[in-house]
């Protein structure tokens, strides 16, 4: 079973329950598509904030908030590819991955600010877990292999959820004064940690991918929920 090794959450208890409370809803099967759109979109602005203000609270002080780092042991199946999801989560939310090998599970190297590095877990836990639920309903084509058509399912998924919190981590930045340079340098400390464990880091090659299943990969990934009403480890 994949899981990110424990990390003490710290986010106020009161932005958790409403962030829980509108995942909630949107996972009504009641609600509607707008709807559970609109209460996604804001629990990732919710998240989104937290980060941004727990930056700007400890920026006189890094030892409150200091970079820190863990080893993510991946699964198998697929578990390059849930490495990338991590890798889409971790990006936006100012921490950084190092994929390390790849021969059935995958280990990746997360580092981040402890705020941050809370940030991924709570979102990469869910997002996981809604990645195989869209997954098994999402058929594969008779023509394809599935295997390919999973991976690249998976890619389209990661990149939807990526692009998504990039907007939401951007409009609470611009949203506060100051923030920008404060979250600029926070993202430095994070790359020169990365960069002292790493000195000689190589880009991994592009992949090639020859399943259709971006595009409703890409789709679901639109409408995943940015967290979950469970986000302890499973």
């Amino acid at each position: 079973m994949t899981a990110l090794p424990p990390v003490p959450l710290a986010m106020n208890d009161s932005l958790l329950a409403r962030v829980r409370k509108l995942l909630a809803m949107a996972e009504d099967p009641a609600c509607t598509a707008g709807e559970a759109e609109a209460f996604t979109v804001k629990a990732a602005e919710l998240i989104a904030k937290y980060g941004v203000d727990q930056a700007m609270l400890t920026a006189g002080d890094p030892a409150a908030d200091p970079v820190g780092d863990r080893v993510v042991t991946i699964d198998p199946p697929y578990a390059r590819d849930k490495a990338g999801l991590l890798a889409a989560v971790a990006s936006p939310l100012r921490c950084r991955v190092v994929h390390l090998d790849r021969r059935g599970s995958a280990r990746s190297h997360l580092f981040g600010h402890a705020v941050d590095l809370e940030r991924v877990e709570l979102l990469f836990t869910s997002l996981l877990l809604q990645a195989a639920h869209g997954l098994a309903g999402s058929p594969v084509p008779a023509s394809e292999s599935p295997a390919a058509y999973r991976r690249s399912w998976l890619v389209g998924y990661s990149q939807a959820v990526s692009a998504r919190l990039w907007a939401a981590e951007q409009s609470a930045a611009a949203g506060t004064p100051g923030a920008e340079l404060v979250l600029v340098d926070r993202t430095d400390l994070v790359e020169l940690r990365r960069d002292e464990t790493y000195p000689r880091l190589a880009k991994m090659p592009p992949r090639r991918l020859r399943g259709s299943g971006r595009v409703l990969g890409y789709r679901a990934g639109q409408h995943a929920h940015l967290g979950g009403p469970e986000v302890s480890e499973s």
